[in-house]
């Protein structure tokens, strides 16, 4: 009996353990911002693109590709740029000792996409890795949508903490579970948006028009859609924090 008494506490501690992971990884997602019931606000918006240097490394590295790609119509220096811009943050991060994993992460992200594209030799392979992304994540949310776990659901009952010190069960109360699957659908919706705009436009090669609608698709459209997933959230969950909140 000791025995199987260590081996359940030990599994319990496991389970809190990867309990506890997972909710820091969802704390630092975007959507972890803004606790449950909480009112978003701009700096929280901010923060969740990564601040404003985390949004200048997202947009920028897609704005000088394409400005040189429509001044210069040649592709090594349209791929490579945002390769070197993408590295200037990068520097900029040793130096002033700050984390570098989101500026690796980009410039990853950009050394790929110009490697595919010198490789073909078509400008257009520069976005294969942001489609295949966008298909990626669009599958896992159309998942757990199907599996009635919305992704978004999943996220929330991370954040927010039950009496056992465990996940939210939000799927016991009718509205949270309603909403927290209509957010599911709008991020879908999202992802594919951004696939039924750019698959067309990559298999004609407007490779203008296609950097183009990324930049609009990208951050401003994410931001947009966070806010949206805030205010919704919050509309019920905010029913918990009792008559001292109103």
């Amino acid at each position: 009996m000791p025995e199987h008494d260590d081996d359940h506490q030990a599994e319990s501690e496991e389970q809190l353990s990867l309990t506890a992971q997972l909710r820091a990884a969802a704390r630092k997602a975007g959507i972890g911002q803004v606790a449950p019931g909480e009112a978003p606000s701009g700096r929280a918006l901010l923060t969740a693109v990564g601040g404003a240097r985390g949004l200048a490394e997202s947009v920028l590295p897609g704005f000088a590709f394409l400005v040189v790609y429509a001044v210069t119509k040649e592709l090594v220096p349209s791929v490579v740029i945002p390769v070197v811009v993408g590295l200037v943050f990068v520097v900029l991060r040793l130096v002033q000792r700050q984390s570098l994993a989101m500026s690796f992460a980009g410039i990853l992200g950009v050394a790929i996409s110009a490697g595919l594209a010198l490789i073909t030799g078509k400008a257009e392979s520069n976005f294969i890795p942001g489609i295949v992304i966008n298909l990626v994540c669009l599958l896992v949310l159309l998942v757990t949508l199907a599996i009635r776990r919305p992704l978004i659901g999943l996220v929330v009952g991370l954040l927010a903490q039950g009496e056992d010190g465990g996940p939210m069960d939000w799927r016991s109360d009718p509205a949270k579970r309603r909403v927290l699957t209509v957010a599911t659908w709008m991020w879908a919706g999202l992802f594919a948006l951004r696939l039924v705009i750019e698959i067309p436009l990559y298999l004609t090669a407007q490779v203008e028009l296609l950097a183009g609608i990324k930049l609009i698709t990208g951050v401003p459209l994410y931001a947009a859609l966070l806010w949206v997933t805030w205010l919704l959230v919050r509309t019920v969950f905010r029913r918990d924090e009792g008559p001292a909140a109103v």
